[in-house]
């Protein structure tokens, strides 16, 4: 017994020096007007990835890379991010469908979700890291309705065996951030509750 404690205490002790402590938050400048948004229909969601923005395939718990995207096979990782972000991007926006058609363009910033390394230790520190900026566009005219804006979508991350027994029930990293981007696109856009709050973990 003492010495699994100890070998935890060790894993836990690597994880800060990693990592280090620190805040993390969903949160953005202000809701836009829910009189406004109402009156728009989004016709067209565009993800744009740069290709400034780098990409680890490392097998780590905590790598430097501005994208860090296990959980679906190996692949274009850019791709597979932007299809997480239209997803919870048109859930949100399905409901509104005001007569002016409007384009809903959002950049990636940083999307750091857990390894399936940092996902399996035995802790309940764990963060998906997400940071995008979006605007809003008339469809017909391309004038700019709403700057750009940035979002921070940071969310806990589940890990351990609490993580095991949430992916046994389907509740994986992609289910999880696809609603958490739901909620806060539609809590931005003033047509849902509003998501903002801080807190802080080691943020493996």
């Amino acid at each position: 017994m003492f010495f699994r404690r100890s070998v935890s205490g060790l894993l836990l002790a690597v994880l800060v020096v990693l990592a280090g402590c620190g805040a993390f938050r969903t949160d953005y400048p202000a809701a836009l007007p829910a009189a406004v948004s109402k009156g728009w229909t989004v016709s067209t969601i565009d993800v744009i990835v740069p290709d400034t923005l780098t990409v680890s395939e490392a097998p780590v718990i905590a790598p430097e890379a501005d994208i860090v995207w296990r959980e679906e096979p190996a692949g274009d990782r850019r791709a597979q991010v932007a299809r997480i972000f239209r997803e919870g991007a048109e859930k949100a926006t399905a409901a509104l469908d005001g007569p002016r058609p409007v384009r809903l363009e959002i950049t990636l910033v940083r999307f750091h979700a857990l390894t399936l390394q940092a996902e399996a230790l035995p802790y309940n520190e764990g963060v998906h890291a997400i940071t995008f900026t979006a605007r809003i566009l008339d469809a017909r005219t391309g004038a700019e309705l709403v700057p750009a804006t940035r979002i921070d979508a940071d969310m806990p991350a589940i890990m351990g065996s609490a993580a095991r027994l949430a992916r046994s029930v389907g509740l994986t990293q992609r289910v999880q951030i696809v609603r958490h981007l739901e909620t806060v696109f539609a809590g931005w856009l003033g047509i849902g509750p509003d998501p903002r709050q801080s807190f802080t973990r080691i943020g493996v």
